[in-house]
């Protein structure tokens, strides 16, 4: 049902409509980018993967070309979902002795960060299975943006002016952030010369093997990215520069496509990422709170939001303790996700006291729990008070197209974590820096070894109701966002941009997933403008409480920001979208016209079909007919 009650809020945006398809992106340019795409008759993985491209060229600081792009996606036709890892493994040469040995157990910013770069085999790997277009098709804007410039905005100039001692530290960064030596003033025009250069040379690879088909365009993309020159450049910048990445670690690298998880909440299907990320910690949450009377209490009461904390926090200290690269960890996920085992977790939430610091872990038969965070072989920064406020990074895109397909990214990678290699205009993906240096971690260092990644994209249906792919940047509080998100439409009736500007809360009682992993014991941070009692009354029961400020420049505001989501109905095929206006996140949706009974249908068809011949969307060699797209 797509009629909302009075919001509960007043938005400061209007809630974006469209019954033909819609895009919500991290910034308004990667929407434009993406919507052009489904104009032009391509499909949600298309539109996402032609978003993602644009995000790396103008949110670079937040999601890089060479980063991390984990994917969820749904493909109507055969009604099923599919994820794809977007994350890259750790260097031949990485150990948890390594670091112990060499930098105190520390994880350093910089070189040796970097793990082998994923989002390049995301995009491609997500066209090649589901998608209809090339990648110079999807490439293209990226390519302008990079080429001709963009607007520099407050979020990016804030970002920059704030680190450029440190971007001034490695060559290649300062010559794309500070091209004049300073930081841009918002309202110039700032290039991405090199990286233009990298995509045009990617899509030329693809264009002189284009005769042998589309696949195989697609192939030497990925080849000439993992095999050719590029990896040849950034081995060789680690190689000079003291880092372990090498062309063999990059040569044979393939993102996985792994089986997503699912839980339900009520009648609606949660879909989301597996233990390589925290995407089960979200459905772990939501299976605690399943149980829970929350629309009795009142939207963001005190009894609501410590009932969310504490379900937050029972989630975060089996996170904490069990999840890690299924690959090399055995995690128990089927426990970990059972409505039994959630049960029991919620019989530990009182309702008249916090717990103060993080829970134990729920006692799963045949599996050891990791260490805990303040054993005393882990670091003595994993105890040091948090400041509540993650490192700014991170994107998110999300589309759902004519043919009901929908998409879920949340690229990342910042390019403040680890040099930019001089000439490639992207930073290698220094995602190393979520990992543990104790072996006994299930997140810890081993040679091929994915950290476990915070960006978990997901999706949620109600079968023939409702479509809602959603997702944030935010480290460590993206699950917590993204559950606020999900239950304000879903159990206080709100429209979903009332959804995502609705006053948030954090918990950081829990270690981070960040090296040195701060912990904040019992700390719950408040947004600004929530009332003085909210966070007296949660404070009683034992809560240690912050307060966000409400707005603000980069520099002092919280990463609770950047929501997105698209609600479709899937009886009357209407979408609604939310942005969240505390980044540059902006979405576009195309409102199809209603042909009137006397209309002429076959008309209407042939009109529709010559104004998308007009825009290039016709039949060519290596893309299919509009028709065919799904």
């Amino acid at each position: 049902d797509m009629s909302y009650p009075t919001p509960l809020i007043q938005p400061h945006r209007p809630t974006i409509m469209g019954n033909r398809h819609m895009i919500i992106a991290g910034h308004y340019l990667a929407a434009q980018a993406g919507f052009q795409i489904l104009e032009s008759g391509g499909n949600a993985i298309d539109a996402g993967v032609a978003a993602g491209l644009a995000l790396n060229v103008v949110e670079s600081e937040m999601a890089s070309f060479g980063g991390v792009a984990p994917i969820i996606l749904y493909r109507a036709e055969t009604d099923e979902f599919f994820t794809i890892s977007g994350l890259g493994g750790w260097p031949e040469a990485a150990s948890c002795g390594y670091f112990q040995a060499n930098h105190g157990g520390r994880i350093p910013k910089g070189i040796l960060r970097t793990v082998v770069p994923a989002a390049p085999d995301a995009w491609v790997t997500a066209l090649e299975r589901w998608g209809t277009l090339s990648f110079a098709d999807v490439c293209a804007a990226a390519i302008r943006f990079a080429r001709e410039g963009f607007v520099t905005y407050p979020l990016l100039c804030d970002w920059i002016a704030q680190e450029c001692d440190a971007i001034r530290d490695w060559p290649g960064s300062a010559a794309l952030y500070l091209p004049e030596g300073r930081p841009p003033r918002v309202g110039e025009v700032l290039k991405h010369e090199d990286l233009a250069n990298t995509l045009q040379f990617l899509a030329d690879e693809e264009k002189a093997h284009a005769g042998q088909g589309r696949e195989a365009g697609l192939g030497a993309v990925r080849r000439a990215f993992y095999r050719g020159d590029i990896a040849a450049q950034i081995a060789a910048h680690q190689r000079e520069n003291g880092g372990l990445l090498t062309a063999a670690d990059m040569a044979d690298f393939r993102v996985g496509i792994e089986p997503p998880i699912r839980t339900t909440f009520g009648d609606v299907e949660l879909w989301g990422c597996g233990p390589w990320c925290q995407g089960p910690m979200l459905l772990q949450a939501l299976n605690i709170l399943e149980g829970v009377d929350l629309a009795s209490m009142g939207h963001n009461s005190a009894a609501y939001l410590h009932t969310l904390a504490e379900a937050i926090n029972l989630a975060a200290a089996d996170r904490h303790a069990y999840y890690g690269d299924p690959r090399f960890v055995h995690v128990p996920v089927e426990t970990l996700l059972s409505k039994e085992y959630a049960a029991e977790r919620r019989g530990l939430i009182a309702s008249d006291r916090a717990f103060g610091c993080m829970p134990a872990p729920g006692t799963i038969a045949g599996h050891a729990p990791g260490p805990g965070p303040c054993d005393e072989t882990q670091s003595a920064a994993s105890t040091k008070s948090s400041d509540g406020a993650d490192k700014l990074d991170t994107s998110y895109v999300c589309v759902v197209d004519r043919w009901g397909n929908a998409f879920s990214a949340t690229p990342s990678d910042s390019g403040l974590q680890a040099p930019v290699p001089p000439g490639l205009g992207f930073v290698p993906s220094p995602r190393g820096g979520q990992a543990w240096t104790d072996p006994r971690a299930p997140a810890s260092i081993a040679p091929g070894k994915r950290p476990r990644l915070t960006p978990n994209p997901a999706i949620a249906i109600r079968r023939e109701e409702m479509l809602m792919p959603f997702g944030t940047p935010g480290a460590d509080v993206q699950t917590q966002m993204m559950l606020q998100v999900f239950l304000n439409i879903e159990v206080f009736g709100m429209d979903p941009q009332s959804a995502v500007e609705a006053e948030r809360i954090a918990s950081h009682n829990f270690p981070g997933t960040h090296d040195p992993h701060d912990h904040a014991p019992g700390s719950l941070w408040l947004q600004g403008s929530m009332e003085p009692a909210i966070g007296e009354a949660l404070a009683a029961l034992g809560h240690d409480i912050h307060w966000y400020p409400e707005r603000g420049p980069a520099n002092t505001s919280p990463d609770i920001n950047g929501v997105c989501v698209i609600r479709k109905d899937l009886k009357t095929g209407v979408m609604a979208g939310g942005a969240d206006p505390r980044r540059p996140a902006y979405g576009l949706g195309w409102e199809e016209p209603v042909v009137a009974p006397s209309t002429n249908a076959l008309a209407w068809k042939v009109s529709i079909e010559s104004i998308e011949a007009s825009l290039g969307t016709g039949t060519r060699e290596g893309r299919p007919a509009r028709g065919d797209r799904r």
